[in-house]
Protein backbone atom coordinates (compact mmCIF):
# COMPACT_ATOMS: atom_id res chain seq x y z
CA UNK A 1 0.00 0.00 0.00
CA UNK A 2 2.88 2.36 0.70
CA UNK A 3 4.29 1.87 -2.79
CA UNK A 4 0.94 2.59 -4.41
CA UNK A 5 0.51 5.80 -2.45
CA UNK A 6 4.02 6.97 -3.32
CA UNK A 7 3.40 6.36 -7.01
CA UNK A 8 0.14 8.30 -6.88
CA UNK A 9 1.88 11.30 -5.33
CA UNK A 10 4.58 11.19 -8.02
CA UNK A 11 2.02 11.18 -10.79
CA UNK A 12 0.22 14.17 -9.31
CA UNK A 13 3.42 16.25 -8.99
CA UNK A 14 5.04 18.11 -11.92
CA UNK A 15 8.19 16.33 -13.08
CA UNK A 16 11.45 17.90 -11.89
CA UNK A 17 14.11 18.87 -14.44
CA UNK A 18 16.44 16.04 -15.41
CA UNK A 19 19.44 17.86 -13.96
CA UNK A 20 17.65 18.37 -10.67
CA UNK A 21 16.71 14.68 -10.52
CA UNK A 22 20.34 13.67 -11.05
CA UNK A 23 21.60 16.16 -8.48
CA UNK A 24 19.08 15.23 -5.77
CA UNK A 25 20.90 14.25 -2.53
CA UNK A 26 20.76 10.72 -1.12
CA UNK A 27 18.20 10.42 1.67
CA UNK A 28 19.69 10.72 5.14
CA UNK A 29 19.78 7.56 7.31
CA UNK A 30 16.79 7.07 9.55
CA UNK A 31 17.54 8.59 12.96
CA UNK A 32 17.74 6.02 15.72
CA UNK A 33 14.86 6.09 18.18
CA UNK A 34 15.01 5.51 21.89
CA UNK A 35 13.78 2.34 23.57
CA UNK A 36 13.70 1.41 27.23
CA UNK A 37 15.22 -1.97 26.38
CA UNK A 38 16.04 -4.18 23.43
CA UNK A 39 16.44 -7.93 23.49
CA UNK A 40 18.78 -9.02 20.69
CA UNK A 41 19.62 -12.17 18.73
CA UNK A 42 16.62 -13.99 20.18
CA UNK A 43 14.41 -16.64 18.61
CA UNK A 44 10.82 -15.40 18.69
CA UNK A 45 8.18 -18.07 19.13
CA UNK A 46 5.24 -17.24 16.88
CA UNK A 47 2.58 -18.98 18.93
CA UNK A 48 -0.22 -18.21 16.49
CA UNK A 49 1.44 -20.15 13.67
CA UNK A 50 3.45 -22.57 15.77
CA UNK A 51 6.85 -21.62 14.41
CA UNK A 52 10.10 -20.05 15.59
CA UNK A 53 12.05 -17.23 13.91
CA UNK A 54 15.74 -16.90 14.75
CA UNK A 55 18.03 -13.88 15.17
CA UNK A 56 15.29 -11.38 15.93
CA UNK A 57 15.19 -8.35 18.18
CA UNK A 58 12.39 -6.78 20.19
CA UNK A 59 12.35 -3.20 21.48
CA UNK A 60 9.90 -1.72 23.96
CA UNK A 61 9.18 1.63 25.55
CA UNK A 62 6.78 2.61 28.34
CA UNK A 63 5.52 -0.96 28.68
CA UNK A 64 4.67 -1.36 25.00
CA UNK A 65 6.56 -3.17 22.25
CA UNK A 66 7.62 -0.61 19.64
CA UNK A 67 9.59 -2.72 17.18
CA UNK A 68 10.10 -6.37 16.21
CA UNK A 69 12.28 -7.64 13.39
CA UNK A 70 15.62 -8.84 12.16
CA UNK A 71 18.29 -8.13 14.75
CA UNK A 72 20.49 -6.01 12.45
CA UNK A 73 17.56 -3.80 11.47
CA UNK A 74 16.29 -3.20 15.01
CA UNK A 75 19.81 -2.59 16.33
CA UNK A 76 20.37 0.08 13.68
CA UNK A 77 17.08 1.88 14.25
CA UNK A 78 16.72 1.68 18.04
CA UNK A 79 19.04 2.84 20.81
CA UNK A 80 18.92 1.87 24.46
CA UNK A 81 21.09 1.62 27.54
CA UNK A 82 19.51 -1.76 28.35
CA UNK A 83 20.46 -4.49 25.89
CA UNK A 84 19.43 -8.05 26.74
CA UNK A 85 21.32 -10.89 25.11
CA UNK A 86 18.81 -13.41 23.80
CA UNK A 87 21.21 -15.51 21.74
CA UNK A 88 20.32 -19.19 21.91
CA UNK A 89 17.09 -18.44 23.79
CA UNK A 90 13.39 -18.29 22.97
CA UNK A 91 10.92 -15.47 23.57
CA UNK A 92 7.22 -16.09 24.17
CA UNK A 93 4.33 -13.84 25.22
CA UNK A 94 3.63 -13.73 28.94
CA UNK A 95 1.69 -16.69 30.30
CA UNK A 96 -1.89 -16.37 31.55
CA UNK A 97 -3.46 -18.55 34.27
CA UNK A 98 -7.17 -18.20 33.61
CA UNK A 99 -8.49 -19.89 36.74
CA UNK A 100 -7.06 -19.02 40.16
CA UNK A 101 -8.54 -18.37 43.59
CA UNK A 102 -7.77 -16.27 46.64
CA UNK A 103 -9.49 -17.04 49.94
CA UNK A 104 -9.58 -18.68 53.32
CA UNK A 105 -10.98 -15.74 55.23
CA UNK A 106 -9.66 -12.34 56.36
CA UNK A 107 -7.02 -13.93 58.58
CA UNK A 108 -5.28 -15.23 55.46
CA UNK A 109 -5.11 -11.99 53.46
CA UNK A 110 -1.33 -11.71 53.95
CA UNK A 111 -0.77 -15.34 52.95
CA UNK A 112 -2.83 -14.86 49.79
CA UNK A 113 -1.02 -11.63 48.94
CA UNK A 114 2.30 -13.45 49.22
CA UNK A 115 1.23 -15.72 46.33
CA UNK A 116 1.31 -12.88 43.79
CA UNK A 117 5.09 -12.91 43.15
CA UNK A 118 4.99 -16.70 42.67
CA UNK A 119 3.06 -16.19 39.46
CA UNK A 120 5.60 -13.73 38.07
CA UNK A 121 8.50 -15.97 39.08
CA UNK A 122 6.96 -18.68 36.89
CA UNK A 123 6.39 -16.48 33.85
CA UNK A 124 2.72 -15.75 34.48
CA UNK A 125 2.02 -12.11 33.75
CA UNK A 126 -1.81 -12.18 33.95
CA UNK A 127 -4.17 -14.14 36.18
CA UNK A 128 -7.95 -14.47 36.18
CA UNK A 129 -9.39 -14.73 39.69
CA UNK A 130 -12.49 -16.91 39.60
CA UNK A 131 -13.74 -15.78 43.01
CA UNK A 132 -13.12 -16.88 46.55
CA UNK A 133 -14.16 -15.39 49.87
CA UNK A 134 -12.01 -12.24 49.62
CA UNK A 135 -13.69 -10.49 46.68
CA UNK A 136 -13.31 -6.92 47.93
CA UNK A 137 -9.66 -7.47 48.80
CA UNK A 138 -8.94 -8.91 45.36
CA UNK A 139 -10.68 -5.99 43.67
CA UNK A 140 -8.49 -3.65 45.71
CA UNK A 141 -5.36 -5.58 44.68
CA UNK A 142 -6.40 -5.29 41.04
CA UNK A 143 -6.38 -1.52 41.32
CA UNK A 144 -3.14 -1.38 43.28
CA UNK A 145 -1.35 -3.58 40.73
CA UNK A 146 -2.66 -1.45 37.87
CA UNK A 147 -1.43 1.71 39.62
CA UNK A 148 1.96 0.19 40.38
CA UNK A 149 1.63 0.31 44.17
CA UNK A 150 1.45 -3.49 44.55
CA UNK A 151 3.79 -5.94 42.87
CA UNK A 152 1.96 -8.71 41.09
CA UNK A 153 0.77 -10.01 37.74
CA UNK A 154 -2.02 -8.21 35.95
CA UNK A 155 -5.14 -9.26 37.85
CA UNK A 156 -8.59 -9.73 36.32
CA UNK A 157 -11.40 -10.77 38.64
CA UNK A 158 -15.03 -11.73 38.88
CA UNK A 159 -15.37 -10.13 42.30
CA UNK A 160 -17.97 -11.92 44.40
CA UNK A 161 -19.60 -14.85 42.65
CA UNK A 162 -23.37 -15.31 42.40
CA UNK A 163 -24.84 -18.17 44.42
CA UNK A 164 -28.11 -19.34 45.94
CA UNK A 165 -29.37 -18.63 49.43
CA UNK A 166 -27.20 -19.90 52.32
CA UNK A 167 -24.51 -21.65 50.24
CA UNK A 168 -21.47 -23.35 51.73
CA UNK A 169 -19.27 -20.85 49.91
CA UNK A 170 -18.48 -17.59 51.68
CA UNK A 171 -18.02 -14.20 50.07
CA UNK A 172 -20.87 -14.68 47.61
CA UNK A 173 -23.81 -12.59 46.48
CA UNK A 174 -26.84 -14.68 47.46
CA UNK A 175 -29.72 -14.64 44.99
CA UNK A 176 -33.12 -16.26 45.43
CA UNK A 177 -35.23 -14.44 42.88
CA UNK A 178 -34.97 -12.69 39.54
CA UNK A 179 -34.99 -9.37 41.34
CA UNK A 180 -32.00 -10.55 43.39
CA UNK A 181 -30.20 -11.54 40.20
CA UNK A 182 -30.90 -8.17 38.59
CA UNK A 183 -29.58 -6.38 41.68
CA UNK A 184 -26.51 -8.61 41.78
CA UNK A 185 -25.66 -7.93 38.14
CA UNK A 186 -26.10 -4.21 38.72
CA UNK A 187 -23.72 -4.45 41.69
CA UNK A 188 -21.12 -6.30 39.60
CA UNK A 189 -21.31 -3.58 36.97
CA UNK A 190 -20.93 -0.88 39.63
CA UNK A 191 -17.78 -2.36 41.16
CA UNK A 192 -16.39 -3.00 37.69
CA UNK A 193 -15.77 -6.74 37.64
CA UNK A 194 -14.00 -8.15 34.60
CA UNK A 195 -16.50 -11.00 34.24
CA UNK A 196 -19.18 -12.79 36.27
CA UNK A 197 -18.78 -16.14 38.04
CA UNK A 198 -21.91 -18.14 38.90
CA UNK A 199 -21.90 -21.40 40.89
CA UNK A 200 -24.53 -23.96 41.71
CA UNK A 201 -24.26 -24.96 45.37
CA UNK A 202 -27.74 -23.75 46.36
CA UNK A 203 -28.72 -21.71 43.31
CA UNK A 204 -32.02 -22.59 41.67
CA UNK A 205 -31.20 -24.04 38.22
CA UNK A 206 -33.69 -21.76 36.47
CA UNK A 207 -32.15 -18.75 38.20
CA UNK A 208 -28.73 -19.95 37.03
CA UNK A 209 -29.84 -19.74 33.42
CA UNK A 210 -31.54 -16.40 34.03
CA UNK A 211 -28.40 -15.02 35.71
CA UNK A 212 -26.22 -16.09 32.80
CA UNK A 213 -28.52 -14.43 30.30
CA UNK A 214 -28.81 -11.20 32.32
CA UNK A 215 -25.05 -10.93 32.80
CA UNK A 216 -24.51 -11.32 29.07
CA UNK A 217 -27.21 -8.76 28.37
CA UNK A 218 -25.29 -6.40 30.63
CA UNK A 219 -22.19 -6.88 28.48
CA UNK A 220 -20.34 -9.15 30.89
CA UNK A 221 -18.66 -12.46 30.14
CA UNK A 222 -19.80 -15.37 32.30
CA UNK A 223 -18.17 -18.51 33.63
CA UNK A 224 -19.47 -20.94 36.19
CA UNK A 225 -20.51 -24.35 37.41
CA UNK A 226 -23.57 -25.71 35.64
CA UNK A 227 -26.30 -27.19 37.90
CA UNK A 228 -27.01 -30.89 37.50
CA UNK A 229 -30.64 -30.00 36.74
CA UNK A 230 -29.59 -28.00 33.67
CA UNK A 231 -28.00 -29.41 30.56
CA UNK A 232 -24.76 -27.95 29.24
CA UNK A 233 -26.69 -27.05 26.08
CA UNK A 234 -29.09 -24.92 28.12
CA UNK A 235 -26.16 -23.06 29.68
CA UNK A 236 -24.72 -22.46 26.22
CA UNK A 237 -28.07 -21.18 24.97
CA UNK A 238 -28.26 -18.83 27.96
CA UNK A 239 -24.91 -17.36 26.93
CA UNK A 240 -22.21 -18.89 29.13
CA UNK A 241 -18.79 -17.74 27.91
CA UNK A 242 -16.53 -20.38 29.40
CA UNK A 243 -17.07 -23.78 30.95
CA UNK A 244 -14.84 -24.26 33.96
CA UNK A 245 -13.58 -27.81 34.58
CA UNK A 246 -13.54 -30.60 32.04
CA UNK A 247 -16.23 -32.64 33.82
CA UNK A 248 -18.95 -30.33 32.49
CA UNK A 249 -17.71 -30.77 28.94
CA UNK A 250 -17.74 -34.51 29.52
CA UNK A 251 -21.36 -34.28 30.71
CA UNK A 252 -22.30 -32.58 27.44
CA UNK A 253 -21.27 -35.78 25.66
CA UNK A 254 -23.65 -38.05 27.58
CA UNK A 255 -26.41 -39.43 25.37
CA UNK A 256 -29.19 -39.11 27.97
CA UNK A 257 -27.94 -35.92 29.65
CA UNK A 258 -31.41 -34.31 29.44
CA UNK A 259 -33.04 -37.35 31.08
CA UNK A 260 -30.46 -37.33 33.88
CA UNK A 261 -31.09 -33.63 34.47
CA UNK A 262 -34.87 -34.17 34.56
CA UNK A 263 -34.65 -37.18 36.86
CA UNK A 264 -32.35 -35.35 39.25
CA UNK A 265 -34.58 -32.25 39.25
CA UNK A 266 -37.62 -34.39 40.03
CA UNK A 267 -35.85 -36.20 42.86
CA UNK A 268 -36.04 -39.58 41.15
CA UNK A 269 -32.26 -40.04 41.45
CA UNK A 270 -29.65 -38.68 43.83
CA UNK A 271 -26.32 -37.10 42.86
CA UNK A 272 -24.42 -40.36 43.18
CA UNK A 273 -26.74 -42.09 40.72
CA UNK A 274 -26.65 -39.09 38.39
CA UNK A 275 -22.85 -39.19 38.41
CA UNK A 276 -22.87 -42.94 37.76
CA UNK A 277 -25.13 -42.48 34.74
CA UNK A 278 -22.92 -39.68 33.45
CA UNK A 279 -19.82 -41.85 33.84
CA UNK A 280 -21.34 -44.72 31.89
CA UNK A 281 -23.42 -42.73 29.38
CA UNK A 282 -20.71 -40.92 27.41
CA UNK A 283 -21.14 -41.32 23.65
CA UNK A 284 -18.46 -40.07 21.19
CA UNK A 285 -20.95 -39.13 18.47
CA UNK A 286 -23.12 -37.19 20.93
CA UNK A 287 -20.01 -35.54 22.32
CA UNK A 288 -18.66 -34.40 18.97
CA UNK A 289 -21.99 -32.87 18.03
CA UNK A 290 -22.10 -31.04 21.36
CA UNK A 291 -18.51 -29.87 21.04
CA UNK A 292 -19.02 -28.56 17.53
CA UNK A 293 -21.93 -26.55 18.89
CA UNK A 294 -19.70 -25.20 21.69
CA UNK A 295 -17.17 -24.13 19.09
CA UNK A 296 -19.84 -22.48 16.95
CA UNK A 297 -21.08 -20.54 19.99
CA UNK A 298 -17.50 -19.52 20.92
CA UNK A 299 -17.71 -21.18 24.34
CA UNK A 300 -14.22 -21.77 25.73
CA UNK A 301 -13.34 -24.67 28.05
CA UNK A 302 -10.93 -24.41 30.98
CA UNK A 303 -10.00 -28.04 31.79
CA UNK A 304 -8.26 -27.53 35.20
CA UNK A 305 -6.76 -30.99 34.71
CA UNK A 306 -4.01 -30.55 37.28
CA UNK A 307 -6.29 -30.34 40.32
CA UNK A 308 -8.39 -33.21 38.98
CA UNK A 309 -5.28 -35.35 38.57
CA UNK A 310 -3.99 -34.47 42.03
CA UNK A 311 -7.25 -35.26 43.81
CA UNK A 312 -7.83 -38.43 41.79
CA UNK A 313 -4.47 -39.80 42.86
CA UNK A 314 -4.18 -38.65 46.47
CA UNK A 315 -4.16 -42.32 47.46
CA UNK A 316 -0.84 -42.79 45.66
CA UNK A 317 0.86 -39.45 46.41
CA UNK A 318 0.61 -37.75 49.78
CA UNK A 319 2.39 -34.50 48.76
CA UNK A 320 3.28 -34.02 52.44
CA UNK A 321 6.93 -33.53 51.54
CA UNK A 322 6.45 -31.38 48.42
CA UNK A 323 9.24 -28.81 48.26
CA UNK A 324 6.76 -26.19 47.02
CA UNK A 325 4.95 -26.23 50.38
CA UNK A 326 7.72 -23.88 51.51
CA UNK A 327 5.93 -21.14 49.54
CA UNK A 328 2.43 -21.81 50.94
CA UNK A 329 1.48 -20.26 54.27
CA UNK A 330 0.27 -22.46 57.15
CA UNK A 331 -3.28 -21.13 56.98
CA UNK A 332 -3.57 -21.88 53.28
CA UNK A 333 -2.04 -25.31 53.80
CA UNK A 334 -4.72 -25.97 56.40
CA UNK A 335 -7.42 -25.36 53.79
CA UNK A 336 -6.02 -28.34 51.87
CA UNK A 337 -7.10 -30.73 54.62
CA UNK A 338 -10.69 -31.23 53.55
CA UNK A 339 -9.78 -32.86 50.24
CA UNK A 340 -7.04 -34.91 51.82
CA UNK A 341 -9.33 -36.18 54.57
CA UNK A 342 -12.10 -36.99 52.12
CA UNK A 343 -9.70 -38.95 49.93
CA UNK A 344 -8.39 -40.85 52.95
CA UNK A 345 -11.85 -42.26 53.72
CA UNK A 346 -12.40 -43.65 50.22
CA UNK A 347 -12.82 -47.39 49.76
CA UNK A 348 -10.66 -49.32 47.26
CA UNK A 349 -13.63 -49.42 44.89
CA UNK A 350 -14.12 -45.65 45.21
CA UNK A 351 -10.43 -45.06 44.56
CA UNK A 352 -10.53 -47.22 41.45
CA UNK A 353 -13.63 -45.40 40.23
CA UNK A 354 -11.93 -42.05 40.86
CA UNK A 355 -8.94 -43.06 38.77
CA UNK A 356 -11.11 -44.35 35.96
CA UNK A 357 -13.26 -41.21 35.96
CA UNK A 358 -10.22 -38.96 35.60
CA UNK A 359 -8.88 -40.98 32.67
CA UNK A 360 -12.26 -40.93 30.91
CA UNK A 361 -12.67 -37.18 31.34
CA UNK A 362 -9.09 -36.32 30.34
CA UNK A 363 -9.50 -38.38 27.17
CA UNK A 364 -12.01 -35.88 25.74
CA UNK A 365 -9.37 -33.14 25.46
CA UNK A 366 -8.34 -34.04 21.88
CA UNK A 367 -12.02 -34.44 20.96
CA UNK A 368 -12.70 -30.86 22.03
CA UNK A 369 -9.69 -29.70 20.08
CA UNK A 370 -10.75 -31.61 16.98
CA UNK A 371 -14.23 -30.09 17.19
CA UNK A 372 -12.72 -26.60 17.26
CA UNK A 373 -13.41 -25.79 20.92
CA UNK A 374 -10.92 -23.30 22.33
CA UNK A 375 -8.97 -24.75 25.26
CA UNK A 376 -8.09 -22.16 27.90
CA UNK A 377 -5.32 -22.88 30.39
CA UNK A 378 -6.26 -22.48 34.03
CA UNK A 379 -5.18 -24.28 37.18
CA UNK A 380 -7.77 -23.77 39.95
CA UNK A 381 -4.74 -22.96 42.13
CA UNK A 382 -5.19 -21.26 45.46
CA UNK A 383 -6.91 -22.05 48.71
CA UNK A 384 -8.87 -25.30 49.24
CA UNK A 385 -7.45 -27.03 46.16
CA UNK A 386 -4.84 -29.27 47.73
CA UNK A 387 -1.30 -29.13 46.32
CA UNK A 388 -2.39 -27.27 43.19
CA UNK A 389 0.27 -24.64 43.59
CA UNK A 390 0.11 -21.04 42.35
CA UNK A 391 2.77 -20.45 39.71
CA UNK A 392 4.27 -23.84 39.02
CA UNK A 393 0.77 -25.34 38.70
CA UNK A 394 0.29 -23.80 35.26
CA UNK A 395 3.34 -25.65 33.94
CA UNK A 396 1.94 -28.87 35.41
CA UNK A 397 -1.36 -28.09 33.68
CA UNK A 398 0.29 -27.62 30.30
CA UNK A 399 2.23 -30.87 30.70
CA UNK A 400 -1.08 -32.70 31.19
CA UNK A 401 -2.54 -31.11 28.05
CA UNK A 402 0.31 -32.59 26.03
CA UNK A 403 0.10 -35.92 27.84
CA UNK A 404 -3.57 -36.21 26.93
CA UNK A 405 -3.36 -35.23 23.29
CA UNK A 406 -2.52 -31.60 22.54
CA UNK A 407 0.69 -30.61 20.78
CA UNK A 408 3.21 -28.41 22.63
CA UNK A 409 2.20 -25.57 20.28
CA UNK A 410 -1.49 -25.97 21.14
CA UNK A 411 -0.75 -26.16 24.85
CA UNK A 412 1.39 -23.02 24.64
CA UNK A 413 -1.38 -21.17 22.80
CA UNK A 414 -3.85 -22.10 25.54
CA UNK A 415 -1.71 -20.19 28.04
CA UNK A 416 -0.64 -17.20 25.91
CA UNK A 417 -3.26 -16.36 23.27
CA UNK A 418 -6.52 -17.80 24.55
CA UNK A 419 -6.88 -15.68 27.70
CA UNK A 420 -6.53 -12.44 25.73
CA UNK A 421 -8.94 -13.81 23.12
CA UNK A 422 -11.55 -14.60 25.79
CA UNK A 423 -11.32 -11.08 27.17
CA UNK A 424 -11.28 -9.51 23.70
CA UNK A 425 -7.80 -8.12 24.24
CA UNK A 426 -5.85 -9.60 21.34
CA UNK A 427 -4.90 -6.12 20.13
CA UNK A 428 -2.85 -5.65 23.30
CA UNK A 429 -1.85 -9.14 24.48
CA UNK A 430 -1.14 -12.66 23.24
CA UNK A 431 1.68 -11.98 20.81
CA UNK A 432 5.02 -10.29 20.17
CA UNK A 433 4.41 -7.37 17.84
CA UNK A 434 4.46 -3.55 17.87
CA UNK A 435 1.62 -2.20 19.98
CA UNK A 436 1.43 -5.28 22.19
CA UNK A 437 2.17 -5.14 25.89
CA UNK A 438 5.77 -5.80 26.85
CA UNK A 439 4.79 -8.87 28.89
CA UNK A 440 7.31 -11.48 27.79
CA UNK A 441 9.10 -14.61 28.95
CA UNK A 442 12.62 -15.56 27.85
CA UNK A 443 13.23 -19.32 27.85
CA UNK A 444 16.39 -21.37 27.61
CA UNK A 445 14.72 -23.99 25.42
CA UNK A 446 12.17 -24.22 22.60
CA UNK A 447 8.62 -24.78 23.93
CA UNK A 448 7.41 -25.86 20.48
CA UNK A 449 9.61 -28.93 20.79
CA UNK A 450 8.83 -29.69 24.42
CA UNK A 451 6.25 -27.99 26.61
CA UNK A 452 8.57 -28.59 29.57
CA UNK A 453 10.64 -25.71 28.18
CA UNK A 454 8.14 -23.24 29.70
CA UNK A 455 9.74 -24.08 33.04
CA UNK A 456 13.24 -23.07 31.84
CA UNK A 457 12.73 -19.35 32.49
CA UNK A 458 15.72 -17.05 32.09
CA UNK A 459 13.87 -13.72 32.35
CA UNK A 460 10.36 -12.29 32.70
CA UNK A 461 9.37 -8.90 31.32
CA UNK A 462 6.32 -7.47 33.05
CA UNK A 463 4.85 -4.15 31.97
CA UNK A 464 8.15 -3.36 30.29
CA UNK A 465 10.36 -4.06 33.30
CA UNK A 466 12.70 -7.04 33.05
CA UNK A 467 13.44 -9.48 35.87
CA UNK A 468 16.39 -11.78 35.31
CA UNK A 469 16.88 -15.19 36.88
CA UNK A 470 18.45 -13.73 40.01
CA UNK A 471 15.49 -11.38 40.49
CA UNK A 472 13.00 -14.21 39.98
CA UNK A 473 14.86 -16.35 42.48
CA UNK A 474 14.75 -13.40 44.85
CA UNK A 475 10.95 -13.32 44.59
CA UNK A 476 10.80 -16.98 45.50
CA UNK A 477 13.20 -16.50 48.39
CA UNK A 478 11.18 -13.57 49.77
CA UNK A 479 7.96 -15.58 49.78
CA UNK A 480 9.75 -18.56 51.31
CA UNK A 481 11.11 -16.33 54.08
CA UNK A 482 7.63 -14.98 54.86
CA UNK A 483 6.20 -18.47 55.02
CA UNK A 484 9.02 -19.57 57.31
CA UNK A 485 8.16 -16.73 59.70
CA UNK A 486 4.48 -17.64 59.62
CA UNK A 487 5.33 -21.30 60.26
CA UNK A 488 7.41 -20.33 63.29
CA UNK A 489 4.63 -18.10 64.62
CA UNK A 490 2.08 -20.89 64.14
CA UNK A 491 4.25 -23.28 66.16
CA UNK A 492 4.59 -20.74 68.96
CA UNK A 493 0.82 -20.32 69.11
Amino acid sequence: MKLILTAAVALATPAAPVAAQVAAPVAAPIAAQRADAVIRHVTIVDVEHGRAKADQAVAWRNGTIVAVGADATIARRWRTTSVIDGKGRYLIPGLWDMHVHFGGGPDLIAENKALLPLYIAHGITTIRDCSGDLPDQVLAWRGEIARGTLFGPRLLTSGAKLEGIKPIWKGTIEVGSRADVDAAIAHEKTVGVDFVKITDNTLDPKLFLYAVSRARAAGLRVSGHIPMQDTVGQAIDAGISSIEHLDYAYKAGVRDEADIAADFAAGRIDRAEANRRIDTGFDPATAMAAYRRMAAKAVFVTPTLNISSITAHLDATSHANDAYLAYIGPGLRKTYDWRVQRAATATPAEIEARHAHFDRVAAILPMLNKAGVTIMAGTDAGFLNSYDYPGVGLHDELALYVKYGLTPSQALASATRVGPAWFGEMARYGGIAPGKAADLVLLDRNPLQSIAATRAIRMVVLRGRSYDRAALDGMLAATRAKVSEWNAAAKRN
